[in-house]
Parts: structure tokens; sequence; C-alpha cells
């Protein structure tokens, strides 16, 4: 699920740039700061770019029932489903600086106009995703913002992070069959 909810995302902030600024082009992509050998991916030269930076498991435990019932009668038990919040870095990267800035200001729009999304306002939300709701994340001070880019290997650019929340996972593997039950008996004892 965190990649429909990353693709989701995308489709929807990247129709809202194109009508905020009347362009064709996808600007919203998703990828990595920079890749592996160090260098700034081609894909995001001036583009606004999402970016997984850390996973965080919901503390509540148990969203869903764990035997689901078969079409004949029977039981199927399930792993529980979990959920996750997902921390999404939005980086504004342009040639010209002036464009970087207007496009991390309209990021911005777009999570304030978009804190939540679901079947209500969005039906194609894609199968699995209930909601997306977003939270803006406070960058900390400037070290622990120095700490992330050095930990990402590429040098600072104008930037948000938002918390994605309560992305569900369901594992598709089957603990076990229980059969249904077909009679029952009533034994009293003396």
């Amino acid at each position: 699920m965190i990649h429909e909810a990353f693709q989701y995302t995308q489709s929807v902030f990247n129709q809202f740039i194109k009508n905020k600024f009347g362009v064709d082009e996808d600007k919203v992509v998703i990828n990595t700061i920079v890749d592996q050998s160090g260098a700034i991916p081609v894909g995001n030269q001036n583009k606004i770019i999402l970016s997984l930076i850390h996973v965080d498991q919901e503390t509540v435990k148990s969203f869903y029932a764990k035997n689901q019932k078969l079409s004949d009668g029977n039981y199927v038990a399930t792993p529980p489903s979990e959920r996750y919040n997902i921390f999404l870095l939005v980086t504004s990267y342009f040639d010209d600086y002036n464009e970087t800035l207007k496009f991390l200001n309209a990021s911005i729009e777009f999570f304030q106009e978009h804190q939540i999304l679901d079947a209500s306002t969005n039906s194609d939300i894609p199968k699995g995703l209930q909601k997306l709701d977003f939270d803006f994340q406070k960058g900390g001070d400037y070290m622990q913002m120095h700490n992330l880019w050095s930990a990402l290997g590429a040098k600072y650019q104008p930037s948000v992070i938002y918390k994605m929340r309560l992305i569900t996972i369901a594992s598709t593997g089957i603990d076990e069959f229980v059969p249904k039950i077909t009679n029952i008996s009533n034994h009293s004892t003396p």
C-alpha cells in the first residue's frame, strides 16, 4: 500500500500543479534526492520530488478481525492488518531559485487544501486505501535538518516534511483454515 499511496498522492498533486500553473507537463515525481552514486537523477530536474524518509508503525494493534469468512462458510485465519505512518519529504528542485520557491509554496498550498484524500472527495482513490491523512511536520532545528540532508547524501534544497498517516498493510498469508461449525450439541454434566 505504500506504493499505491505514493502513486495516488503524486497523481492528485500533479493535477493540482497543472491546474494552478496551466502546465501540461507532470511536475511531481517520486524519486530519491540523489542516486546510489551520489548524483542528482536527471528526472528530478525542475520537479517537485516526493521521497520516503521514514516509516513508523502505528502503536494501536489489530485493526481487523483475524478470521475471515469464505463463501463456503468456512473461515481462514490471517495475520492481522497493521497501520503505518509514512514520512514524506517534499522537495522543490528547479534551476531558477525563484521557481523553486514558487513550487515549494504551491506544495504547501496543495497539502493545506488536501489534508485528507479519501473516497468522499476523490472517487478514484485506489482500492485498499481508505484515507490518506497528511500532517505537516516541524523540521526541527538547523542541526536536525542538516543531519537529515547529510543522511540523504545531498545538499539542502527547499523542502517540507509531511506525515502520511495510517497506511494499512495486510498480509496475504494464511495462518490456517478453520472449518465451519456444522452442529451444536448441548452436553450437560451431572
